[in-house]
């Protein structure tokens, strides 16, 4: 129900009222009742978090695969790949092994398809009973007449005496060898028979008037043309005809015979037997004297004779072979056919139809119902402070409450620290839902760009086009992750270095410091650091909010590795994946985890709870202006869609004939193969190029959420590092966005993944054939062994045929028996030119290639409208030997190989240098993770240290200005060493200072630089002051008010988003803090002669997050707001 502007909105509805929270409950209750297998080390999964297989656990023993790769490489000791191989390491050899052994299953396969394309019929139906079974029915053809059993085609109508062909033609068909003259020495079957049937001249008696049948110019003089095809009989028309008679399916003209003997001879047993059949066997369903013939030995003798001298023709059948080879290339032409027409069709619905309904903006309907506030953790763990007031979590109707310490009973057995507990009574509880419209259409979106070596301009245009797509700066930010100090081949400067000179800095944080965190790697590498720089990226007017991280390696790998801090993507992922995991859970952080969540809730003025979809796209993709509203309506629309992509298409499609043979092949791989895929909502891969994944999702009664791809579960497996089969590898190491999304699909297999073709990007693809090499060979071998898991997943959408799992065990085969397929293909084609089909069975084939072929050229005339993609299709045809021969092949003999190749190159990187290899077994340090409130506990300690040490010195040395007119004052502490923070809440050090990082972003000194971002987002919602979350923090929950000088301690301004003017920010509560004028400009250290007049967000009366992370007491508690805005839904968000 719609609210108008005047209408009283109703309270919100609590739907999970707690007096405490107790989180040992959080998300122990998954969304399937049993978690499937993990497919990386399947041992670990029951195991405790941080235990780890000892590094031989896998080779202990030997399973069904690996003792089938032995005895298929039996003839390949280790010795013999040790010394000509070049192989000594163990693993290198089982690798290899199981290489031969996968293709020598394809070779199978592939073995098994030509038979049963080619072979099947020869055997079935070999080339004797193919020419004995070329019948052609009595009758069916007009001007043809039956010479001996054989089809004569009559060109001319000849003028014979006692012969009227005129007449003769009105019975298509019809046996005339009785009319050509004939002797009983042209039958040499017949030769020592003693029968009147078998010695007797044929034309004795009778009229014979169109001469000798065994001269080739009496046929040719009639104008009698041999077809070579045998006069077929049905059963209805031997018993029609008089005087014909069946003897093992050939049919007998016996008029000549009976016309010269009309009476019984006597003591001729032939003859008798031949009346039998004629005269004294009823004939309604015509007469077969195959048993009566065969009885006695006597005249079975003479049957060859009555064929020879007698044959009319032969029973219409099919030999049983033959038979069975039709069925089966019938079978095969409408299952293939089928399958071909129901994937064109299905691609042209989804392409009309369902797709425009998905990219369309959500009703108004959809936002305006109630659900669970973005702010609420999963599963009750805590309760969402989102009402009409913007109250805290201890703040109930009656004002603010003083906090005092929890009971022990709210501390849980997984946490490391106190749990905060609202008080009890009515006022403790708060609305944990909210209506839709508060958020609206937009969704808070992370775009993440993940680089490498990438140069500046394909840095900028990626950022460019996602800055200026029609999504709102402030429901958007920017996540860039340079992976590694990289210098791109032929680049004058690295990654990190060009990716930083794109960003507007924030001066609030100063210079970044790095952080800890955990990465993806082995032994030393299992440790990594990164720096987080936050600011703006501003483009034509837009101002997005970006944050980059540089991941810079630790101590010892800068000073020792080519590429410190290189990780790989995957590692990028999981920075941004664990983050929201670990935020979403309340989990333990690491100081990386920490300086992000300050960061990103000084730039968005929300927590990151708020976010709830993730657009990952490469560093060298340009997306298209409305793409990012199209995918987040996508999500709009349907709860149960985890994963979008959207079409990619070719930036760089003229640079060669390598760029050009592919843009065909981009085309019909989203418009049909995941168009096909979308319907049944099981897109088997979204590309990592362009994709979007829901964070978390709303439970489908509203009231909870659904963590997705930041699911521990799914963070620990796409985080595995220790692999070592070569199925886990090519997992693993070849396709990250493939394994994602098969790692998904089979943890949430009723959920959707979609295909959205009105949300485009452009991308440049390799444009020389090695690299085309290469990353072709990383994506087909990781296609083969993902799509060899989601063949076993059962639970997909459908039922036998017509499921996702019967299109991914289909797509599977296809993709093995390429080669064959191709070489096919080609034999097909020469055949049909050599030897033209003269019937259909023999045009099946060429019909299958035509449909194959033909319908995605009508695909393209339907859904693009543009001829000159049909070019295209033509070149793509051209290369198909390139497609289905040489790139599988190459890619089925490098199974054993697990490097990116020349996909990707840095200055000074050899061949074969996969990303973040290495590590050796160097002692792992310790990453500190700790909960969000005990890293703010202590850096609260730590402003406060550093407050109390500068009024020391100063109280002490008075102040003083030195050279560069700065005021000298106590320097800030840091500390090197990790440690539990055991020490008392009274204590003046904290040793987890050195984690935290040396900037203060509530600081007066450095303003924000002005922005332009959406009025309106979080106007109600203000902040607590920072005595207030002191107390909190240190001395819990307590139901006496907070004493009135509380606030009074807030000594700077307070900044929001929504609290700009038109010509940029303002200040809405503002105290002047000492030492600093309201009106004084105070110059940025990153931009020395640009003024900033701006005030910070989150400096006095700031927003916090202690709990619940979120929202903020409201100063005029305006009830036509929210703490995201207006409550009316007829209002602009």
């Amino acid at each position: 129900m719609a609210f108008g502007p005047g209408d009283a909105i109703p309270p919100p509805r609590v739907l999970n009222p707690a007096a405490t929270v107790r989180r040992a409950k959080t998300l122990t209750r998954p969304e399937r009742s049993v978690a499937p297998v993990p497919l990386i080390n399947p041992q670990s999964a029951h195991l405790p978090t941080g235990t780890s297989l000892s590094p031989r656990a896998e080779d202990q023993g030997l399973d069904a695969w690996r003792i089938f790769s032995r005895i298929v490489t039996f003839w390949a000791p280790d010795m013999l790949l040790e010394s000509l191989g070049g192989l000594n390491d163990k693993h290198k050899r089982q690798a290899w092994r199981e290489k031969i052994a996968l293709c020598f299953i394809i070779a199978c396969m592939c073995g098994i398809v030509g038979f049963l394309t080619v072979g099947l019929q020869k055997v079935l139906c070999p080339e004797t009973a193919q020419v004995g079974g070329r019948y052609v029915s009595k009758g069916s053809v007009p001007n043809t007449l039956g010479v001996q059993g054989f089809q004569m085609n009559v060109t001319k109508i000849p003028s014979v005496p006692g012969a009227n062909f005129t007449e003769l033609l009105q019975s298509p068909g019809q046996d005339i060898t009785t009319l050509f003259q004939r002797d009983a020495a042209s039958y040499p079957s017949c030769q020592g028979l003693s029968f009147r049937a078998a010695v007797e001249d044929p034309c004795a008696g009778t009229q014979c008037p169109l001469g000798p049948l065994n001269s080739s110019s009496t046929l040719s003089s009639l104008g009698l043309v041999n077809t070579s095809l045998i006069v077929g009989y049905d059963w209805d028309q031997v018993a029609a005809l008089e005087n014909y008679f069946v003897i093992d399916g050939a049919v007998l003209n016996m008029n000549s015979y009976m016309s010269l003997h009309k009476l019984p001879i006597p003591s001729d047993d032939l003859d008798a037997a031949i009346r039998t059949m004629l005269q004294s066997t009823p004939g309604g369903s015509g007469r077969d004297g195959t048993r009566l013939f065969y009885y006695r030995s006597d005249i079975r003798a003479a049957v060859p004779c009555l064929m020879e001298r007698y044959y009319a023709g032969n029973i219409d059948k099919i030999a049983p072979g033959c038979f069975v080879s039709q069925l089966i290339l019938y079978a095969g032409l409408i299952v293939v056919l089928g399958l071909v027409l129901v994937r064109f069709a299905m691609a042209c619905v989804f392409n009309w139809f369902l797709s425009e309904r998905l990219a369309g903006p959500p009703d108004s309907f959809a936002l305006n119902r109630h659900a669970i506030s973005p702010a609420v953790l999963p599963e009750g763990a805590n309760i969402s402070i989102d009402n009409t007031n913007g109250t805290a979590p201890w703040a109930g109707p009656g004002g603010t409450k003083k906090l005092g310490k929890p009971p022990k009973g709210a501390r849980s057995l997984a946490s490391s620290t106190a749990t905060l507990v609202p008080g009890s009574g009515p006022e403790a509880g708060a609305a944990p839902i909210v209506s839709l419209a508060q958020i609206g259409a937009e969704l808070f979106a992370v775009c993440l760009v993940t680089c490498y070596s990438e140069g500046e301009e394909s840095l900028r245009t990626t950022l460019d086009s996602i800055s200026q797509t029609t999504y709102a700066d402030a429901r958007k930010l920017l996540f860039v992750v340079a992976d590694g100090m990289i210098t791109g081949a032929g680049e004058k400067r690295s990654t990190p270095d060009i990716c930083v000179s794109l960003l507007e800095a924030d001066p609030r944080f100063g210079n970044p410091v790095p952080m800890t965190y955990t990465a993806v790697g082995s032994g030393a590498k299992a440790v990594n650091r990164a720096m987080v720089y936050a600011g703006h990226y501003t483009v034509a007017g837009r101002r997005t909010p970006t944050i980059i991280v540089v991941k810079c390696g630790t101590e010892e790998e800068a000073a020792t590795e080519k590429k410190p801090g290189n990780r790989g993507k995957r590692d990028s992922q999981l920075i941004l994946m664990n983050f929201f995991s670990h935020v979403t859970y309340n989990d333990r952080m690491t100081p990386l985890d920490f300086d992000l969540f300050r960061k990103i809730h000084v730039l968005m003025g929300v927590t990151p709870d708020f976010f709830e979809v993730c657009l990952m796209v490469d560093a060298d993709t340009k997306v298209f202006p409305d793409s990012l509203k199209y995918l987040v309506n996508c999500m709009h629309h349907d709860q149960m869609i985890m994963g979008v992509c959207g079409e990619t298409r070719i930036a760089n499609k003229r640079q060669s004939w390598v760029t050009a043979i592919q843009v065909f092949e981009y085309f019909i791989s989203h418009h049909l193969a995941k168009a096909f895929e979308a319907v049944f909502g099981g897109v088997s891969c979204l590309p990592g190029c362009f994709s979007m994944f829901r964070l978390k999702a709303r439970r489908q009664t509203g009231d909870d959420w659904v963590p997705l791809i930041i699911k521990p579960e799914i963070v620990k497996e796409y985080s595995q590092c220790e692999v070592t089969t070569l199925h886990q590898k090519n997992l693993l190491l070849l396709g990250e966005d493939r394994f994602l999304t098969t790692i998904l699909l089979r943890t949430f297999p009723n959920r959707k993944m979609m295909f959205l073709p009105q949300a485009r990007c452009r991308t440049v693809v390799p444009d020389t054939f090695k690299v085309l090499l290469s990353q072709r060979r990383r994506w087909i071998n990781s296609t083969i062994h993902n799509l060899m898991e989601l063949a076993l997943v059962r639970d997909t959408c459908g039922t036998f045929c017509f499921s996702m799992q019967f299109v991914v065990f289909m797509d599977l085969l296809g993709t093995v028996v390429l080669p064959i397929a191709i070489s096919l293909t080609y034999m097909l084609i020469v055949e049909m030119i050599l030897n033209p089909p003269k019937s259909f069975e023999q045009a099946i084939p060429l019909v299958l290639l035509i449909a194959v072929l033909g319908l995605p050229a009508i695909l393209i005339l339907i859904t693009t409208r543009k001829v000159v993609y049909v070019f295209w299709m033509l070149i793509y045809l051209l290369a198909l030997p390139v497609w289905n021969l040489i790139l599988p092949v190459y890619a089925f003999w490098h199974f054993d190989d697990f490097s990116w190749g020349e996909t990707r190159k840095v200055e000074g990187e050899a061949k074969g240098e996969g990303h973040g290899e290495g590590g050796g077994s160097a002692p792992i340090q310790t990453v500190p993770l700790r909960r969000w409130e005990d890293w703010e506990r202590s850096r609260l300690r730590k402003i406060r240290r550093e407050e109390r040490r500068r009024r020391e010195f100063e109280r002490m040395h008075g102040s003083y200005i030195g050279s560069e007119n700065r005021l000298l004052t106590a320097h800030s502490e840091v500390f090197s060493e990790y440690g539990s923070d055991t020490i008392s809440v009274s204590s003046s050090e904290d040793q987890w200072g050195a984690q935290i990082g040396g900037y203060n972003e509530n600081s007066a000194e450095y303003p924000p630089p002005p922005a332009v971002l959406m009025p309106q987002a979080l106007q109600s919602a203000e902040s607590i002051a920072g005595a207030d979350l002191e107390a909190m923090l240190e001395v819990g929950f307590d139901d006496k008010p907070s004493p009135a000088s509380s606030r009074a301690s807030s000594t700077a301004p307070r900044y929001q988003l929504s609290d700009r003017p038109p010509n940029g920010y303002s200040a809405v509560a503002r105290s002047i803090s000492p030492g600093l004028q309201p009106n004084t400009h105070v110059i940025s250290p990153i931009s020395p002669t640009r003024p900033t007049d701006a005030v910070s967000s989150s400096v006095g009366e700031w927003k916090t997050h202690a709990k619940k992370r979120s929202g903020g007491r409201s100063i005029s508690r305006d009830p036509r707001y929210g703490p995201l805005g207006p409550l009316d839904p007829s209002s602009s968000f």
